[in-house]
C-alpha cells in the first residue's frame, strides 16, 4: 500500500468534493430514540430513549460491547433502519416524517458510508466504483470522471484507478471506499469498524486519512470496539444496554 497522503486537499465544486458547512449546526440530532424488535411473543429493546447531538465538523466514536445498541444506532443515523419512536433530524430535516423514497434521497445526498467489508462492486474498476454514487444523481460522465480522478488522488491511489477490487490490498480497498463515500459531497461520513479487516499499519493509515478529512470540515462518526481507533476521535460516546452511558 502507498504512503499516507500528507495532506488531503478539498477542491471547490465542481469537481469539488466537500462543501462548506456551518459548524454551529447539529448535523445529527436524536431525540428520545427508541427501537424494539419483535421476538416471538415478546419484544427485544435495542435502544432506550437515546438522545444525542453531533455538530458539523465533529469526529465522534461510538463504542460499546456486543449487544450495546451501537450498530442499531448507526443504522438509524444512516437511515438504513427506522426508530420505533422518537425524532431524528439530519441537517435539520426530520427524517422520521419522510417517506421511504424521500429518506433514500436524503441518505444518498447527505451521508457517505465506509464499511468494514468495503462493499465495492467487484466487476467495476475503482474509478467506476467511485463514480457510481454520482451516476445515481445524474451527474454527466465527464464531470463524474473528473471528480473520481480527484478523489482517488486525494486518498493516495490515483495509480490504481483502473484496477478492480480483487487486484489491490485491503488498505487500498478502504481508501477507495472512502473516496466513494465522498462522491456526493456528504455532510456526514459514517464508518462502521473501518479498520476491522485491515492490519495495524493499514488501519493506522485509514484513520489518519479520516482525521485529515475531518480537519478539512467533514463530520465523521466511527463505530468501533477498538480503543486504539476511538482515540482518533474528538469525542467518545459509550453505549451499554441500549443507552448512552457516557459522552465526552
Amino acid at each position: 500500500m502507498g504512503a499516507t497522503p500528507s495532506r488531503v486537499r478539498i477542491p471547490p465544486s465542481p469537481p469539488g468534493i466537500i462543501a462548506c458547512y456551518n459548524r454551529a449546526m447539529n448535523v445529527i440530532e436524536l431525540k428520545k430514540i427508541h427501537k424494539s424488535f419483535p421476538t416471538g411473543d415478546e419484544k427485544t429493546v435495542a435502544l432506550k430513549d437515546v438522545s444525542l447531538a453531533i455538530k458539523t465538523g465533529e469526529f465522534v466514536a461510538i463504542m460499546g460491547p456486543s449487544g450495546s445498541g451501537k450498530s442499531t444506532l448507526m443504522n438509524i443515523i444512516g437511515l438504513l433502519d427506522s426508530a420505533t419512536s422518537g425524532d431524528y433530524l439530519l441537517d435539520g430535516v426530520n427524517a422520521r416524517k419522510l417517506s421511504d423514497r424521500a429518506q433514500a434521497r436524503l441518505r444518498r445526498e447527505k451521508i457517505g458510508f465506509v464499511f468494514q467489508s468495503f462493499n465495492l462492486l467487484p466487476r467495476l474498476t475503482l474509478q467506476q466504483n467511485v463514480e457510481l454514487p454520482m451516476t445515481y444523481r445524474g451527474i454527466k460522465p465527464k464531470a463524474r470522471a473528473k471528480s473520481a480522478e480527484v478523489l482517488l488522488k486525494q486518498v493516495g491511489i490515483a495509480d490504481r484507478a483502473g484496477y478492480k477490487p480483487s487486484q489491490i490490498s485491503g488498505g487500498q480497498l478502504q481508501r477507495a471506499a472512502i473516496a466513494r463515500s465522498l462522491a456526493n459531497k456528504p455532510s456526514l461520513i459514517l464508518a462502521d469498524e473501518p479498520t476491522g479487516n485491515l492490519d495495524s499499519k493499514s488501519g493506522q493509515a485509514i484513520m489518519n486519512l479520516l482525521t485529515k478529512l475531518n480537519q478539512h470540515g467533514v463530520t465523521v462518526v466511527v463505530v468501533t470496539h477498538d480503543q486504539t481507533i476511538a482515540r482518533f476521535a474528538k469525542r467518545i460516546v459509550r453505549m451499554r444496554d441500549g443507552q448512552i452511558e457516557e459522552s465526552k
